[in-house]
């Protein structure tokens, strides 16, 4: 059984609010419910200028929510984790350790959502690339996830091979890249997460999908389970559907000591 979704989005970044995210949570049966809105603490001029517009400003706003938490806490009986999903930028450790520190996030989920400043799932980047220019850019982004685990920056690692979700980037992951991340992994106190952002929508696969979870599973990584919901309607169909898959695979997930 899934006991604890430790990845879910609230209205501080791309989600809907705290309350009817919780209630949706006590609705699956799950013991405890974790925002992990997003956060980048290394983006600068256009790139901070957009995320600001989206709203994505966590680092300026995480006390503000964490009062929100704080009140929802007196109002259920299951946990409530105040957390962050941080966008990891190799080269830029040092600030994204500072402002870790600083913030004191229950736990952190780090995340690869750019190469070379292209967020990778954003179709349009890649549609004028050609096999060798799409083949660097996955490159690229295994490269930056097994840095990821390799900095113990980070809790939980998210959705493990998000290239997949991206129809300009999808089929470019190979052995060798799975090889690669589950290796860092098995070497990383960072524990990847099983995540159903994608699985009930248009990709229709969990991440990480067959390929990449076999080879973790071959190197004896252990699995935290994200829903990755934004609404709180996504909650409950998730968790059934993550639930059958854990049981379809023989995967007991971990806990985090939170």
């Amino acid at each position: 059984m899934v006991r604890f979704d430790y990845h879910t989005h609230s209205n501080y970044s791309d989600g809907h609010f705290i309350p009817g995210m919780i209630r949706a949570a006590e609705a699956a049966g799950l013991d405890g419910i974790g925002f992990a809105d997003h956060c980048n603490v290394t983006a600068e001029g256009d790139a901070r200028r957009r995320l600001d517009g989206l709203g994505f400003a966590m680092d300026e706003t995480y006390p503000r929510r964490r009062e929100g938490i704080q009140w929802a806490r007196t109002e259920t009986d299951i946990a409530i984790y105040d957390a962050v999903e941080m966008d990891y930028v190799p080269g830029r450790e040092a600030d994204i350790a500072a402002f870790l520190d600083e913030a004191g996030f229950d736990y952190a989920i780090g995340s690869v959502h750019s190469v070379d400043g292209d967020d990778v799932q954003w179709s349009e980047n890649f549609v004028g690339l050609d096999d060798e220019g799409r083949r660097a850019v996955v490159d690229g982004y295994y490269d930056a996830l097994a840095a990821l685990a390799g900095t113990e920056l980070f809790d939980i690692a998210a959705h493990a091979d998000l290239v997949e979700r991206t129809p300009e980037l999808r089929g470019y992951s190979t052995a060798e890249h799975y090889e690669q991340v589950a290796a860092a992994f098995a070497d990383s106190a960072t524990i990847p997460e099983i995540n159903a952002g994608r699985v009930l929508d248009d990709y229709g696969e969990f991440h990480p999908a067959p390929g990449l979870l076999d080879s973790f599973l071959d190197h004896d990584v252990e699995f935290v389970i994200g829903t990755d919901s934004h609404h709180p309607e996504e909650i409950g169909d998730r968790i059934d559907a993550l639930e059958a898959h854990l049981d379809d695979r023989g995967i007991e997930p971990a806990r985090l000591d939170v």
